[in-house]
């Protein structure tokens, strides 16, 4: 049978997919999967290596990072009971397989991508790469399309690989994943976070399911945006935004779901990268271009008549209690991952961590920063002593203008220099 590829964009019935890139020849040797850290040595995802820098994925575990997916121990299958992402509000099963990350003999800044898998009509398969930046930082997930490898901004040592399995009815499968890294001509990182005022809905949904398996509870903190491209793993903030609405309260929440109305729409990129709609302005989600301009009939990609200009979605904590909003608004959106220097990662029993106006916890309460949320830090101060989940300090951290958190309850940070 000849190979075929599957467009990211058409799919075709019952075809082995071919991605390009060499073939690696070894049977890979199961091992479990990792929690991503940028900053330690990280596990490889397969003992399976060629002289060329190619290996086969192992695909014989799912764990806590996946969700969607089951495997017989040689083959991926998206589950018949894989969540449809809430926020999107569309039929459509998705699964993801991330596999552990991988540290490379020979730095590199793109990775080829050859897949064997069966996709039936109505589903799709994609594999998405993202390189370590150090310090737990990690470049945006970046698509293997099967006429070119994924480009990351960066030249890296350590990459992650993740396979993404959608369907409306049949089951896909992939039953083999081979990768190489190869360097070629890149994008260039940016240091400042990229930040754009688009329209905020509040995605409610208690009792649904995310595009990354976490159940929906009352009074919840994430966000969703229209792109997988930027959504973190179950219990991970490494893709978190700070919101922040025209009271001046901001929250600062991971990105755990997929939607709303698009999820093939990462705006906050320029065209050259962005995935689909690349003649609208970088900034400008396709959804609010639908309802304001016309764009595309009027419609989102699923076809669906566009009724509000939604670029995010916020669950109901994050609406009202960290935003204080009482109705759908206007907010400015930072995409911390696009941007560079300290940060860290708040680590609380569960509930949000207060932002206060100073550095003491009897300063005024100015906003939240989710349990898992990335922050920027932009200088520290000696404030209060506080004792949290990290520790005593009395180490404060301005994440923004006039918005301070105590170091008690964020990780990772380095390289904080004083204010």
């Amino acid at each position: 049978m000849p190979r075929r590829y599957l467009s990211t964009l058409t799919v075709a019935a019952a075809l082995t997919t071919a991605f390009t890139g060499p073939t690696a020849s070894a049977t890979p040797t199961p091992t479990a999967s990792a929690t991503p850290t940028a900053s330690a040595t990280p596990a490889t995802s397969t003992t399976s290596a060629t002289g060329d820098g190619s290996w086969l994925a192992d695909l014989s575990v799912v764990d806590a990072d996946d969700s969607g997916v089951v495997t017989d121990g040689h083959v991926v299958r998206l589950s018949p009971t894989a969540p449809t992402p809430a926020s999107a509000r569309a039929a459509v099963r998705t699964g993801f397989l991330q596999l552990a990350p991988r540290e490379l003999d020979v730095p590199a800044n793109a990775v080829a991508a050859d897949v064997s898998s069966h996709v039936p009509n109505g589903a799709e398969v994609a594999v998405d790469v993202r390189g370590a930046l150090g310090d737990d930082q990690w470049t945006e997930w970046v698509e293997a399309r099967p006429d070119a490898p994924a480009v990351l901004p960066a030249t890296v040592r350590t990459v992650q690989v993740r396979l993404a399995l959608t369907a409306t009815a049949a089951t896909p499968e992939v039953r083999r994943l081979a990768l190489t890294p190869t360097t070629t001509g890149g994008l260039t990182a940016q240091a400042a976070g990229r930040s754009y005022r688009v329209y905020a809905t509040r995605e409610g949904l208690v009792g649904g399911t995310t595009a990354n398996g976490h159940v929906i509870t009352s009074r919840d903190h994430f966000v969703a945006l229209p792109s997988r491209r930027g959504l973190s793993a179950k219990n991970a903030g490494t893709y978190s935004v700070q919101v922040c609405a025209s009271n001046g309260r901001c929250e600062w929440a991971p990105v755990w779901d997929v939607g709303p109305w698009n999820t093939k729409d990462d705006y906050w990129n320029p065209s050259a990268t962005r995935e689909m709609w690349k003649d609208l302005p970088q900034g400008k989600p396709e959804a609010q271009a639908a309802y304001q301009d016309g764009y595309h009939g009027g419609k989102d990609q699923f076809g669906r008549k566009v009724a509000n200009p939604a670029g995010i979605d916020l669950a109901d904590g994050t609406f009202w209690d960290g935003l204080k909003l009482t109705d759908n608004s206007w907010v400015t959106v930072t995409y911390l991952w696009t941007g560079s220097g300290p940060a860290g990662f708040i680590r609380t029993a569960g509930d949000p961590l207060n932002v206060r106006a100073g550095a003491r916890s009897s300063a005024t309460q100015v906003g939240y920063a989710a349990n898992y949320a990335q922050v920027r830090v932009e200088c520290q101060v000696t404030g209060e002593s506080v004792t949290g989940s990290q520790g005593t300090s009395s180490v404060w951290y301005r994440i923004a203008a006039g918005k301070y958190v105590a170091k008690a309850y964020v990780t990772g940070v380095s390289g904080a220099t004083a204010c």
